[in-house]
């Protein structure tokens, strides 16, 4: 990967006044991965997610060569074995392939990008059904408030 690695850690603030460190991984003008130590999620979850969106939103294209494994590791100050571990899990879903000696790749998958956009869309989806059923909203409720929104939007799209 052409360009340099490099790594900044940021202070951030919360509501109620404790300060969390994430790490802000710059691998060149166009791509940052941001891992938080606060994060309950694992790390290799993090940088499986975040990857992943680079590619849905096209920041990383197919063919887009991804920075080596220990080079990520480094500069997210994480455990080689963590990043591989995303890799190895990115690979296994055919949003990436590595080649012996080159490196790891996004795939070529024509559909990858809005298959990544529908897993995406299913998330926030269920996020959504599960704020709903902690209201004691129920599924119709859900679905016309959802009808709203979509109306809504479309109009502020027009």
């Amino acid at each position: 990967m052409t360009g340099k690695v490099q790594r900044a850690t940021q202070r951030n603030r919360h509501l109620d006044g404790s300060v969390i460190e994430c790490i802000l991984c710059i691998l060149n003008i166009n791509s940052e991965l941001l891992i938080s130590q606060a994060d309950r999620r694992p790390m290799y979850l993090q940088i499986i997610e975040q990857i992943r969106r680079r590619i849905a939103v096209g920041d990383w294209p197919p063919g887009h060569e991804l920075p080596s494994i220990r080079a990520l590791a480094a500069a997210v100050q994480v455990s080689v074995i963590t990043v591989k571990r995303a890799y190895l899990e990115l690979e296994r879903d055919g949003v990436i392939v590595t080649r012996q000696g080159k490196g790891s790749f996004v795939a070529d998958s024509a559909d990858l990008s809005l298959q990544l956009r529908h897993d995406e869309l299913d998330e926030h989806l269920a996020a959504a059904a599960g704020v709903a059923r902690a209201l004691g909203m129920s599924q119709k409720e859900l679905t016309d408030r959802l009808d709203t929104v979509f109306k809504t939007g479309n109009e502020k799209e027009s």
